[in-house]
């Protein structure tokens, strides 16, 4: 009991306003402890955690600004390159359009030079199926005068260079009757207008 009244009577004889100065010592060392730690090891560790959070956030917007600079320029190409289409595509077709007018054109002109070719080719045959023709006829209305001929003169007319000659005159005179013919009707007809 002693000790306890030795206490009692410190702590009564203690102002309370006053701080023991063991007690100041030891707070003091330890603060001084901590502020050692916290100025050697801690500060210096938030100070680099922030430096990289700081770098880190900076890297990241140029990063952000480079790949949104690449990102507007390969836009830019894009839409050039989409321009580019879009007339390549409009010459294409138009040089398509010129090119199939220009076929058609051709085509008609080829088709016009063959329909011209076939007509002549036509009109070629056709005359020289007349002439065959009318070489045949005259061979025939020949043999057929010259029967007629006979039959009608009561004499043969056998001798080839003596029927020629009347075939031939039969067949001048058949001409010469179907050009005035013509002439007369084309006169008359002249004359019929003029009136």
């Amino acid at each position: 009991m002693i000790r306890t009244e030795a206490i009692l009577a410190a702590v009564e004889g203690a102002n309370p306003l006053l701080p023991n100065w063991w007690e100041i010592l030891v707070t003091a060392v330890g603060f001084a402890v901590l502020m050692f730690l916290v100025v050697k090891y801690i500060a210096p560790a938030l100070e680099n955690a922030y430096q990289n959070r700081v770098d880190a956030i900076e890297g990241g917007l140029e990063k952000a600004e480079r790949a949104q600079a690449e990102a507007n320029a390969l836009k830019a190409d894009y839409e050039q390159q989409q321009q580019d289409g879009y007339a390549e595509a409009n010459r294409i077709r138009e040089e398509a359009r010129t090119e199939g007018a220009q076929i058609l054109a051709e085509a008609r002109e080829k088709a016009s030079a063959e329909s011209a070719r076939l007509v002549e080719q036509a009109n070629a045959q056709i005359a020289a199926e007349r002439l065959q023709a009318e070489s045949s006829l005259r061979h025939d209305v020949g043999t057929l005068a010259t029967t007629l001929a006979s039959r009608i003169v009561g004499e043969s007319l056998e001798d080839d260079a003596r029927s020629q000659r009347v075939v031939d005159r039969f067949l001048e005179d058949l001409d010469r009757d179907s050009t005035a013919g013509s002439a007369t009707g084309g006169a008359a007809g002249t004359a019929g207008v003029a009136e």
